[in-house]
């Protein structure tokens, strides 16, 4: 269970690092041209999308750093908990928008989150 959680952690930093700094750095017209299921950035105000971008990254961090160093490995679940937040709220977003297959791939994300969070808390915890 921990090599499986150590893992899934260690693509979600990577999936959440890349996503919060393109939201970052990349201009919301120029990411709403990428793709279908990346119109959605339209409907926010730049400092939003800025917002989320740094809340996906801080989380990612959030996710492999204190375990690496072994301070505070209790936010590991935290941050974990607070992606599955943002990643609830982008399924909501999909769903009212009608991209049911994009929502699918967030859910998959959520769901992915989720379990690093209850493995973090309940399953196997960095602390005894």
């Amino acid at each position: 269970m921990n090599i499986a959680l150590w893992i899934i952690t260690g693509l979600l930093t990577a999936v959440y690092l890349f996503s919060g700094f393109g939201k970052l750095f990349v201009p919301r017209e120029k990411m709403a041209g990428m793709a279908d299921s990346a119109r959605w950035v339209l409907d926010f105000k730049p400092g939003t999308l800025k917002a989320i971008g740094a809340l996906e990254i801080l989380g990612a961090v959030g996710l492999i750093l204190p375990a690496l160093l072994g301070i505070a490995p209790i936010l590991v679940p935290l941050a974990a908990s607070g992606l599955t937040l943002i990643m609830t709220g982008a399924m909501i977003m999909r769903i009212r928008r009608g991209e049911t297959k994009a929502a699918l791939g967030d859910g998959g994300y959520l769901a992915l989150t989720a379990f690093v969070a209850i493995g973090r808390f309940a399953l196997e915890p960095f602390t005894g």
